[in-house]
């Protein structure tokens, strides 16, 4: 039996096997997967038209070879996706996997490299956040909660300044750093802590929540300037504006009384809330909301608090 037929158009499927050297096993698959179009003779043996199955089969191992699945494969030979498309996307599926791979890594790293008796409770903390992803999507989720009802482009800017990612590849401090931050904010205690400074006392009172974030925002902004400066926390217009924001927000005026009565209460000088923000600056390098809050809140002290107070 010729591997030729009578025309001479079609190939059988071993010269196919040799012109291509793809195993005929492999070629049966890919005809039984409807990747590859073959034709049956009369006596049920496949034929192959050798000017399209032969660069079809060599593209599939190509493509194979790079690791795309047959999915995508099948989207190029019917041209519905692009090569360059198939390929974009492989790659952007294997950035996720290699990101998955350094937190694993640098993760055994952290554990490995503790001493005896911290291993056990930093193998505790790093099992409980699966990956950066879950780890990240937690803290938006968070602020989301926390900042609910800010405008969406201002609640974006936020999270682009406050809620930082990981470095495509992280040490072992900065994945242990990350994990500590995604378990602090399950604690409800921490919860009520940065509600309590977000909005300060009576919250009750506030009628213009969403005006009251903006103008709090717009405070925080002005602060963090200063803070570049290394400006010591003091009264002015920054303060100003974070007082009238709260004053407005609750129908009321700035005055003394007022701004001691933002004191009450205040839990500015948590630890918890001191650790999150100490944490998160690790990643941003830059002043955090919760070092602009601090500052803030200093100044606040020194506007409530009379002169001779503070010069005794």
């Amino acid at each position: 039996m010729t591997d030729i037929t009578q025309d001479g158009s079609l190939v059988s499927i071993g010269e196919l096997s040799r012109l291509t050297g793809v195993p005929v096993r492999t070629i049966r698959f890919y005809c039984d997967e409807m990747i590859l179009e073959s034709r049956r003779t009369s006596g049920g043996h496949r034929m192959f038209d050798p000017a399209t199955a032969v660069d079809q089969l060599l593209l599939v191992r190509r493509l194979r070879a790079l690791g795309l699945s047959l999915a995508p494969i099948m989207d190029v030979l019917a041209g519905t996706m692009s090569l360059a498309e198939a390929v974009a996307a492989e790659r952007r599926t294997l950035d996720t996997e290699l990101a998955a791979l350094t937190w694993r890594r640098a993760s055994l790293l952290a554990v490995e490299d503790a001493s005896p008796a911290e291993r056990a409770a930093r193998l505790e903390l790093l099992a409980a956040v699966q990956d950066r992803h879950s780890a990240h999507d937690s803290l938006v989720r968070f602020w989301r909660h926390m900042l609910t009802p800010i405008p969406l482009e201002m609640f974006d800017g936020f999270i682009a300044m406050n809620v930082p990612d990981l470095p495509d590849d992280p040490a072992p401090h900065q994945v242990v750093a990350y994990a500590e931050l995604a378990t602090l904010i399950t604690d409800p205690a921490l919860r009520a802590v940065i509600s309590r400074q977000l909005w300060r006392s009576d919250q009750a009172r506030i009628r213009h929540r969403q005006a009251l974030l903006t103008g709090v925002a717009r405070a925080y902004e002005s602060a963090s300037h200063l803070l570049l400066a290394h400006e010591r926390p003091r009264p002015g217009p920054e303060l100003d504006q974070f007082v009238d924001a709260h004053a407005a927000a609750r129908g009321e005026r700035d005055t003394p009384q007022f701004r001691r009565q933002l004191l009450v209460g205040a839990a500015d000088t948590d630890y918890r809330i001191r650790r999150y923000w100490s944490l998160t600056g690790e990643f941003t390098g830059t002043p955090t909301v919760g070092a602009a809050a601090d500052w803030l809140y200093e100044a606040l002290k020194r506007s409530a608090t009379p002169a001779s107070a503070l010069t005794s």
